[in-house]
């Protein structure tokens, strides 16, 4: 198959299969559209393969009986599959670029660019709402968290309907959320667990944040779990880059204060000796940090939150 079917057509149903995005890219999906009309949610997942707590929630969304929504599921549960089978983490393997840095991506461009280009031109003008879920890699822990493009007041909405406590106000290029937001498409991106790792409660805290934004949509009626606040906590997130390679040795754990000026951690070489200290340029909290002891110059090693109201920004 080289084109989803359609996501309305006025009959329920529940179809899964293989699509060839791609010339050399095939991902799996489902499209589930309900017994009534209502508005289209896309869900993708495994942008980056080795975030496996939003792979199984998504795969577990592909499942949804019909007879249960309201207009249509689109779901992409496993987007970067050769990073998944082969337990990549970041980027895809078949071009080393991470997915979630190259939107709108490119008609002619690598594997990803081309990938990202498809969803932008196919897939994004058909939906009304998109939830990107994620989860920390094989590298990584974090505080659970949302994104959402700075200034969209529908993807913000988005953000409290999932119900995580903390909510990014994004900006920049490349992201799978700005792409959609720049045509017109509200949408957020969910972290939760870390370090590659899922289980009940993680994949169920992804689970009920995807059906309370079904039950802010309308898509469906029966009740939900609430989340813990009516509103996130709104931030801003700075995030060092490593100037150096070598050893990575965090001074601060998730969640954990920061004043400016304080000691993030710092990056050793193999016999100890401090290569580079890493100030924070921002007080706020750690929202998350690398996990591995090894580092390589210019990866991302922690996430410092900063609260709007508190920013001067």
């Amino acid at each position: 198959m080289t084109i989803l079917p359609p996501f309305r057509t006025g009959n329920p149903r529940l179809e899964r299969g293989h699509l060839r995005a791609t010339d050399d890219l095939e991902i799996p999906f489902a499209v589930i559209e309900g017994t009534q009309p209502g508005p289209c949610l896309l869900v993708t997942a495994g942008v980056h393969g080795s975030e496996f707590c939003s792979i199984e929630a998504a795969l577990r969304l592909s499942r949804t009986p019909p007879e249960k929504l309201k207009g249509t599921l689109v779901v992409l549960p496993i987007l970067n599959m050769a990073g998944f089978t082969s337990r990549s983490i970041y980027v895809m393997p078949q071009d080393g670029k991470n997915l979630n840095r190259v939107f709108p991506g490119k008609a002619d461009g690598t594997t990803s660019e081309r990938l990202a280009h498809w969803l932008v031109a196919n897939i994004y003008p058909q939906v009304d709402a998109y939830l990107d879920l994620h989860g920390g890699d094989l590298d990584e822990s974090l505080v659970p968290f949302s994104l959402f493009p700075n200034g969209s007041e529908a993807s913000l909405a988005l953000a409290s309907a999932f119900g995580l406590s903390i909510a990014v106000a994004a900006g920049g290029e490349g992201y799978t959320i700005n792409a959609a937001h720049k045509i017109g498409i509200p949408g957020i991106i969910a972290e939760v667990s870390g370090n590659g790792l899922w289980d009940e409660k993680t994949v169920g805290q992804m689970t009920a944040g995807i059906e309370r934004v079904m039950k802010h949509l309308g898509m469906i009626s029966r009740a939900v779990a609430p989340a813990a606040q009516e509103r996130p906590q709104v931030v801003r997130m700075w995030v060092p880059q490593a100037p150096v390679s070598g050893l990575w040795y965090s001074a601060k754990e998730l969640s954990e204060p920061v004043t400016k000026g304080e000691s993030l951690g710092e990056i050793r070489n193999v016999f100890g000796e401090v290569l580079a200290t890493i100030a924070s340029q921002e007080a706020g909290f750690i929202l998350y940090r690398l996990t591995s002891l090894s580092v390589n110059k210019g990866e991302a090693l922690l996430g410092v939150a900063t609260p709007i109201a508190e920013s001067k920004a």
